[in-house]
């Protein structure tokens, strides 16, 4: 891969996890300040993403893997995206809000497979380049809540409230019709040719991976992945409004630590599989979600920030030792047949089913500890660092331990950044 395709890669990742750090991180914010929005309808906004991940194999299966070169397809995807956030930066309440949101997360969620299957088909050995374009996607995840918090000020408190969190709106639409146009100008991707007889739409949408489901071990972490999720979801929902009421300043901004960290962690799988085997590494992950919640439910903005810190610091630990690792544990597990199809079972179970199981219990349990505006944090917090408890000693004491020598580099990147 030459120099020149991989910059352009690498602006295309940038841009891809860019425009989603640029909105969906105080998501919650804006609805709670400017748009009134109760707990229940802040968990409906955040669902989409689950509906989009749910939506998601079917445009991708069916569509950009037959019929319609991957580039052209993400440059459609988001130009379309581009005109939905607009109308998102131009809604005044919740019931405009949602169906705009709602289509937008379904276009914007088959753009994270579309950059991976374009950079993949550039690179001859995507074990050894494709995690150094990755980063390129967390990094301007980073970007955007830095811009947000330190550059225009607008998750501080005078900015929310006079609604200047609905320019991220606007800045994300103007990044999605860059890239929307940018895409037409990246390398070509066509369908592969398939030969042979037709495939079976069972296994286009890849659920032939269920047979996976037969070994008990695989079983075990299947379920606990979808479990994990719901308290995973209390966090993206959550956090960032949490943060900004109880006035932490720069919120945004500082939640990139998290994105940071995550960095870090990721180079470090590799040695904590070698040395403890799969099920140390994914217990850590699991025990990380419960510490960081207490770490939330103890801290405050003046002597105790601190524990935010270190909460959001543990961002790594919670995401990498679980969810990039589980990813590795599920292609190890697969077969060569059932690859792909495998890591689409894990995605649509975590960040589709069970995400949207944890996006309605947050809502549920964010309007019953709400008052006058404001949010009993603590009791709320308490919640998710139970069940992510509760999920860890159950894994504990049913998963078998397995070693797997794999080299993380080769590990699919998941959606988040």
């Amino acid at each position: 891969m030459s120099g020149a395709t991989r910059l352009r890669l690498c602006v295309m990742m940038f841009l891809e996890f860019f425009i989603w750090g640029g909105w969906f991180v105080t998501l919650g914010s804006y609805l709670a300040a400017n748009l009134q929005a109760s707990g229940a309808q802040t968990a409906l906004a955040y669902s989409t993403q689950s509906w989009g991940a749910i939506i998601a194999p079917f445009v991708v299966g069916l569509i950009a893997d037959r019929y319609v070169n991957a580039e052209r397809l993400l440059g459609v995807l988001h130009l379309a995206g581009g005109l939905l956030m607009y109308a998102l930066y131009g809604t005044q309440n919740f019931a405009a809000f949602y169906p705009c949101v709602l289509a937008y997360m379904i276009l914007y969620m088959p753009t994270l497979a579309l950059v991976n299957a374009i950079a993949f088909r550039q690179m001859a050995e995507p074990a050894r380049h494709f995690s150094g374009l990755r980063v390129w996607g967390t990094i301007g995840w980073i970007v955007a809540g830095l811009v947000i918090s330190y550059l225009f000020g607008w998750d501080s408190r005078a900015g929310i409230s006079h609604g200047a969190l609905r320019n991220t709106f606007l800045m994300c639409a103007l990044a999605s019709l860059a890239l929307g146009l940018y895409s037409f100008t990246l390398p070509r991707t066509p369908p592969q040719p398939r030969a042979g007889t037709p495939q079976p739409l069972a296994r286009l949408l890849g659920l032939d991976a269920l047979r996976l489901l037969r070994s008990r071990n695989f079983a075990i972490f299947f379920g606990a992945s979808i479990l994990i999720c719901i308290p995973l979801a209390f966090y993206y929902q959550n956090a960032n409004q949490f943060l900004t009421e109880i006035h932490v300043a720069n919120a945004t901004g500082k939640q990139t630590i998290g994105q940071m960290s995550e960095v870090l962690f990721m180079l470090l799988i590799p040695l904590f599989l070698r040395t403890f085997g799969m099920k140390t590494t994914l217990l850590l992950g699991m025990l990380a979600w419960a510490c960081r919640y207490v770490l939330f439910a103890c801290g405050d903005a003046q002597g105790l920030a601190f524990l935010l810190i270190v909460g959001i610091a543990l961002h790594g630990v919670c995401y990498d030792f679980f969810f990039v690792s589980g990813q590795i544990y599920t292609d190890s597990r697969a077969g060569s047949a059932h690859k792909a199809a495998a890591q689409g079972l894990i995605t649509l179970a975590t960040y589709g089913l069970g995400m949207l199981i944890g996006f309605s219990a947050a809502g549920f349990i964010d309007d019953r500890y709400a008052a006058g505006g404001r949010h009993d944090w603590h009791a709320i917090w308490l919640y998710p660092a139970a069940f992510a408890a509760l999920v860890f000693v159950l894994f504990a004491l049913t998963f078998r331990n397995e070693k797997v020598a794999y080299d993380v580099s080769a590990a699919p990147s998941g959606g988040r950044a």
